[in-house]
């Protein structure tokens, strides 16, 4: 069971904007305790859930214990032989049916109908059969016959469903429906600058590879006054952006993000957006800390490197490490971001990296990562690095760092890869991996892309790669540390140093 269900398992979901707290005690040591840990369980739902708990059919498994009377679980009653398969295996298999099976199984019982109801089944079968050419309605259930009918589905008839457990099923509406926790916000732990210079920035952040947050240096960003959502309706007319696996127009996809709710929102996320709409690229700038990048020499055969992000509250990315071994920044003209940064040498916790590298399993969503895991973290010695990055502000995300984002209402940003020169030997034995060909990213030419990058560096900087591996081993040099006997010798007679 995911850890943030241990505690509202012992409480019955009665209505919305509800605290899941216990009774408060008189404050005792323990009792203080205590409660610190009940807090990290406790959470409001949103004003806008359409559903309220009371008519929502599913609760969480430990509902069933806290009966005074012991009750069955309509799950189990109404799937028949299917009950002993695991929720999660159930739904994977349903995955697999199209529309017409999904409706004929969900009028086998009241359970079949809750688990071909669930949302997510019918966003697949909405973004596979439709792509990106649809008008969101209500739910995608609903898109779907809206689509299929040409007319919005009738108003459903109330179908009263009691006592079925499922964390599965709940987990999913819940990471949907509930508000972000303020003590998800508190720790802002990130260093801040502005108005550094760039030789500053690149000895205390670049060079030493670590986070920071920039204030004020893109202030004179045309975009950050212009890009209303009437702006860009208008300049983007016509123009389909990539949004997850399928492409849209802007219109569609603002009407979808003004109504969605749900655990996994859809991600505006388009490398290609200066080449589609001209105007966009001349309303920013890449920030004076940012100008030198490398991978430029490649021209037009160079991998994606920038995106323009929009979303809605509670979108955003998971875990994961930037491609190809670049750092990146990351700047937001709407909106606000909360971001959590691990450093390469530990991996978030809840994260699961293939031994090569070339797969990582992240298998909970992100809300669903701040409940279970994000409190685990917090007495670690090696603490992530966190902040909110609002309007105007720049976060510089160094190489190889983990990390994950996600928007705490409708955002705009902008993001770009680079490599410099303080990172281009990582980037060529990045790209020299013996599975280069699944590693690499953002371009057609996976196996031949370090041979291109190496030679066009040679080209416009002859002599950079010798000086940069040279200037790496003096550094190795000096920052080797003596090893316990290497301490303990004394140089002098070559025994051992003993302290009294």
């Amino acid at each position: 069971m995911p850890r943030g269900f241990l505690a509202v398992t012992k409480l019955k979901l009665t209505k919305p904007n509800m605290k899941m707290k216990k009774k408060k005690k008189p404050k005792t040591p323990e009792s203080s305790q205590d409660q610190d840990q009940d807090s990290n369980f406790a959470f409001n739902l949103k004003q806008t859930t359409s559903f309220s708990l009371t008519h929502f059919p599913i609760q969480p498994l430990g509902n069933l214990l806290l009966g005074p009377t012991a009750k069955s679980n309509l799950r189990d009653t109404g799937l028949g032989a299917l009950y002993c398969l695991p929720d999660d295996l159930l739904h994977d298999i349903l995955s697999l049916l199209d529309a017409t099976d999904l409706a004929v199984f969900s009028t086998a019982s009241k359970s079949t109908y809750v688990f071909s109801s669930h949302d997510p089944l019918w966003r697949s079968l909405v973004l596979s059969k439709f792509e990106g050419q649809f008008s969101f309605v209500h739910s995608w259930k609903y898109t779907y016959i809206n689509l299929l009918t040409g007319k919005p589905p009738p108003v459903p008839k109330s179908l009263k469903i009691t006592n079925f457990y499922s964390d599965y099923l709940f987990q999913s509406y819940l990471c949907a429906n509930m508000e972000f926790k303020p003590e998800w916000l508190k720790r802002d732990n990130i260093q801040r600058r502005r108005g550094i210079s760039v030789e500053e920035f690149i000895s205390c952040f670049e060079e030493p590879n670590k986070p920071v947050l920039l204030e004020g240096c893109i202030d004179t960003w045309p975009a950050l006054k212009k890009w209303t959502r009437g702006y860009l309706l208008e300049t983007c007319s016509g123009t389909e952006f990539a949004v997850g696996p399928v492409k849209m127009l802007l219109e569609r996809y603002f009407q979808y993000s003004d109504l969605v709710q749900e655990e996994r929102p859809l991600y505006l996320f388009d490398p290609k957006f200066t080449e589609k709409v001209t105007q966009l690229g001349l309303d920013y700038d890449v920030p004076d800390y940012f100008r030198e990048d490398l991978f430029s020499v490649l021209g037009k055969e160079r991998p994606d490197y920038r995106w323009v992000i929009m979303g809605p509250a509670g979108s955003g990315s998971s875990f994961h490490v930037d491609p190809n071994s670049t750092s990146a920044w990351n700047a937001v003209i709407k909106g606000s971001k909360k971001w959590i940064l691990f450093p390469p040498e530990v991996v978030p916790p809840g994260v699961h990296p293939s031994p090569d590298g070339a797969e990582v399993a992240c298998p909970v969503s992100i809300m669903e990562w701040f409940m279970n895991f994000y409190g685990s973290c917090r007495d670690w010695e090696k603490r992530p690095v966190e902040c909110v990055c609002r309007e105007g502000e720049v976060i510089f995300i160094p190489n190889g760092w983990w990390h994950l984002v996600i928007n705490l209402e409708e955002s705009i940003a902008i993001t770009q890869n680079y490599v410099s020169r303080r990172n281009l030997l990582n980037v060529l034995d990045f790209l020299n991996k013996p599975n280069a060909s699944v590693l690499v990213s953002g371009t057609n030419d996976r196996v031949n892309l370090h041979d291109k990058f190496k030679k066009a560096i040679d080209v416009k900087y002859p002599g950079l790669i010798n000086l940069l591996k040279l200037e790496a081993q003096e550094k190795a040099a000096k920052q080797k540390k003596l090893t316990f006997w290497e301490s303990a010798a004394d140089s002098s007679t070559g025994g051992f140093k003993f302290t009294l």
